[in-house]
């Protein structure tokens, strides 16, 4: 697409991130085909191809306005209209180039201000646990609404004890530790048994996607920094990964050699970071044959059927598509994925299921329908947003798919 910059972006970094990604899309429109909100609303500008035309229309000197701001809010960022696009545009950087510019022009209304200070300010928060704590004790009264965004208190089991020469570093993260503990600790265990020890760096926080896609890109590139400088110790001493058992921390840690190219501090380090860092589904492949042998054949045979649904950040962000329900039924589990719209995103996508509740709410409930008709026994995803999202809507178990296998390596059934 051809794209003349206004001269006020000629030369800046956004203006040339942009320029470079517009020029790649030839306006097919496949993508639409694949994007949740345009499935749902209908409307061209709630689609990829419209929001890239507006965002190109900025930059070529188009004033912005509320509405051009609302369209690119109402994205979810999924990214599927990249694995359907065959030009490669990288939609993902692009918006979140176009937000910063259009979020610069077009001022936002107070309530709106407040609610995305609190997300973007609250859920990094050391107070987050504790907050999280003390609604986890009055669930039982709560409003249906806030229900939904409290898990019930879940215990996290204990920590593994061992030390072993094969060492991987874990970002806790900032909200999974007080939502969902026993995602973190199941992790350690299954690393354990296959002879991996788990390392968590004391100093590393958030990985800055809450921030960063909220348009406070220079917040989200704080905790960025902070965490290299917590990580860094390990690389140099050799230090085989760092691993993400959320994949929407794992898409971002990925994109820290992109998102800090231009520091000349931290390029370097962030590129490596990046190179590092793996999903924990991507240990897979080696783990399978070390496991196979230790897992309990009765609590196999007693996990039933599960339904998998694979998280955008992972089968889009990532591009990792079938590798864990693949290994899972190698390692004797019963799984399969929705018949149907298998590759849509289930509304959750960060903070938007508060932005947006309405659609988030309606893609939810898509999904579930998809999900419930295969009758599982449990529900397994990989992000702690997508399980605490799903889990809102329905009664079956919704799990990280790490937690049943724990349970198959450490059932003393």
């Amino acid at each position: 697409m051809q794209t003349n910059l206004a001269p006020q972006y000629v030369g800046t970094p956004e203006g040339e991130a942009a320029e470079a990604i517009l020029r790649k899309c030839v306006h097919c429109g496949f993508c639409t085909a694949t994007c949740p909100t345009y499935q749902l609303l209908g409307d061209e500008l709630d689609g990829p191809r419209g929001r890239i035309y507006l965002m190109k229309q900025v930059f070529e000197g188009a004033t912005p306005t509320r509405k051009t701001q609302q369209h690119l809010d109402r994205c979810l960022t999924c990214r599927n209209c990249e694995s359907t696009c065959p030009s490669g545009v990288q939609y993902g950087h692009l918006v979140d180039v176009g937000r910063k510019v259009v979020d610069a022009q077009v001022p936002r209304p107070m309530g709106e201000r407040m609610l995305r200070w609190a997300l973007k300010e609250g859920l990094p928060s050391p107070l987050f646990a504790p907050a999280m704590k003390l609604g986890q004790a009055v669930r039982g009264v709560l409003p249906a609404k806030l229900k939904a965004k409290v898990p019930a208190p879940q215990a996290a089991g204990a920590w593994p004890t061992q030390t072993h020469a094969r060492k991987v570093l874990m970002l806790a993260g900032c909200v999974q530790p007080a939502m969902m503990p026993n995602v973190n600790t199941a992790t350690a265990r299954v690393l354990d048994a296959a002879g991996i020890q788990t390392v968590i760096a004391a100093k590393a926080g958030c990985c800055g996607a809450v921030k960063f896609h909220l348009n406070d890109q220079d917040g989200g590139k704080a905790h960025m920094r902070a965490n290299i400088d917590a990580w860094w110790p390990y690389v140099e001493q050799g230090v085989e990964a760092i691993v993400m058992n959320a994949s929407g921390c794992g898409v971002m840690v990925k994109d820290y050699g992109h998102v800090l190219k231009d520091d000349t501090v931290y390029a370097a380090k962030a590129k490596r970071i990046s190179e590092l860092t793996q999903d924990l589904s991507e240990l897979l492949p080696d783990l399978v044959p070390v496991l196979k042998p230790k897992l309990n054949a009765t609590a196999l045979a007693n996990a039933g059927m599960q339904a998998f649904h694979p998280p955008c950040t992972l089968q889009h962000g990532q591009q990792l598509k079938g590798g864990v329900e693949k290994h899972l039924a190698d390692l004797g589990f019963a799984i399969q994925v929705a018949n149907t719209e298998a590759h849509l995103c289930c509304g959750s996508a960060g903070t938007y299921s508060v932005l947006n509740p309405e659609i988030s709410i309606t893609l939810r409930d898509r999904k579930l329908g998809h999900l419930d008709a295969l009758q599982p026994k449990a529900i397994l995803s990989a992000n702690v947003g997508c399980i605490s999202h799903l889990q809102s809507g329905t009664d079956v178990p919704v799990k990280h798919w790490v937690e049943v296998l724990d349970v198959a390596l450490n059932s003393s059934i």
